[in-house]
């Protein structure tokens, strides 16, 4: 196939995995057009996205190997990829500015921090739980919007310390980030106008009110040097936390609920104790990536992998849905979702110094959200047919935009 036969993406990513096993079958590095037509190359197999992921060669920085960075502003179409990559955080630096920046912002989500957060985790879960019932007995309740979501919500906020007083904004800003209806330009402006109040003002409260919370922790975070995050890497590093720690737990509860909902062999399993809920999450990271894929990484220069050369200055997508899907790495039963294949090897989070520094945080919120739902009620049953569900609309996100569920008897405690 040539770069003139590029493979639309499906923008709304209505079936991730069919779309995965076709672009497998064309090879295992493809040329796609995203959203708005824009070019790259999408690797379907897990190997060599791997590879690709840890390779020196690829940059993750558009300002200094992206060919087509010069003309972004150029296409109104592309204003939806612009505000992604355009800023200076984890996802957008390369070599020693990504080092130096993880160095940074790694403080703020210690393993001692995640684990501190545990308790409130609990807490919110339980308030949650008691909240869900309400309405006439019996009736569809939709998971996603009473559970699954305020859940990271109200951690996030916890999380990087925010007042009372700033909770509403924040709540907004965070659904605003989320939202992915409606036109990606008036989208795209409601969210800039929420970032350019509600971070900065968390910034400056902090600064008269430090506390023990990531907002502070990241203000005072200082390298060897003296070297410190710069205004614009502090705001765009709070933006990275709300959006990424936001949607990509939300989904992963919600997803989890739908797997074992409708497979209820190995939700038995999982309530006998044969299957532990950390491998429940893993499979369900592997199978129901939250994060299908991710735009875009960067040739620093000309890369042979696959039998296919992709030119420097061209763009990679990071497509984990298709890697952890993966037929020739988690073999032929690879698009089924089994908890008892130790899938604790999948792509979800990322790799090595690019892996998730926010990983433990929603593996902890999973662990502690799904046993306590299934707990408190053990009769929970779809409220609808599962096959008609419908998806969050993006190819980067895997998600329900609804879980209807009917609760059924709650357990006495």
């Amino acid at each position: 196939m040539t770069t003139s036969t590029r493979v639309a993406i499906d923008p709304f990513g209505d079936d991730i995995p069919a779309e995965s096993a076709r672009l497998r079958a064309l090879g295992p590095v493809v040329p796609v057009e995203l959203p708005g037509g824009i070019p790259a190359w999408a690797p379907t197999a897990y190997g060599i996205l791997k590879s690709l992921i840890l390779d020196r060669r690829v940059s993750k920085d558009p300002r200094r190997h992206w060919s087509k960075w010069p003309e972004i502003g150029e296409h109104p179409a592309w204003a939806w990829l612009a505000g992604r990559i355009g800023v200076a955080d984890l996802l957008s630096t390369y070599g020693a500015d990504h080092t130096r920046l993880r160095k940074l912002v790694a403080p703020g989500f210690t393993a001692r921090r995640t684990e501190a957060m545990r308790p409130r985790v609990e807490a919110v879960t339980a308030e949650l739980l008691d909240a869900l019932p309400g309405g006439t007995p019996g009736a569809p309740v939709d998971l996603r919007a009473g559970y699954a979501r305020p859940l990271p919500m109200r951690v996030i906020c916890e999380l990087l310390g925010v007042p009372d007083d700033m909770a509403d904004a924040m709540r907004t800003l965070i659904a605003a980030v989320a939202d992915t209806s409606g036109p990606a330009a008036e989208r795209g402006a409601a969210v800039r106008r929420q970032i350019a109040t509600v971070l900065p003002a968390l910034v400056a409260y902090k600064a008269e009110h430090p506390g023990e919370d990531m907002t502070t922790d990241l203000m005072r975070a200082r390298l060897e040097d003296g070297d410190r995050l710069g205004d614009q890497e502090l705001l765009d590093t709070l933006l990275l936390v709300v959006a990424a720690g936001f949607e990509t737990t939300v989904n992963l509860i919600g997803n989890a609920v739908v797997a074992l909902l409708t497979h209820p062999g190995q939700l038995v399993a999982v309530r006998t104790g044969q299957l532990g809920w950390e491998a429940v999450v893993d499979e369900v990271l592997r199978a129901y990536s939250p994060v299908a894929s991710l735009p875009l990484r960067f040739a620093v220069e000309d890369i042979t992998i696959g039998g296919v050369t992709v030119p420097a200055g061209d763009a990679i997508v990071t497509t984990y849905a298709a890697a952890n899907l993966d037929p020739e790495h988690y073999g032929p039963t690879a698009a089924e979702f089994d908890p008892g294949r130790s899938a604790d090897d999948h792509l979800a989070f990322g790799i090595g110094v690019h892996r998730c520094i926010g990983a433990p945080l929603a593996r902890m919120e999973a662990v502690t959200a799904l046993p306590a739902l299934f707990d408190r009620y053990p009769f929970m049953t779809p409220a609808a047919d599962p096959a008609g569900l419908r998806k969050v609309p993006s190819f980067m996100a895997c998600g329900w935009r609804e879980i209807p569920v009917r609760l059924g008897q709650p357990r006495l405690s």
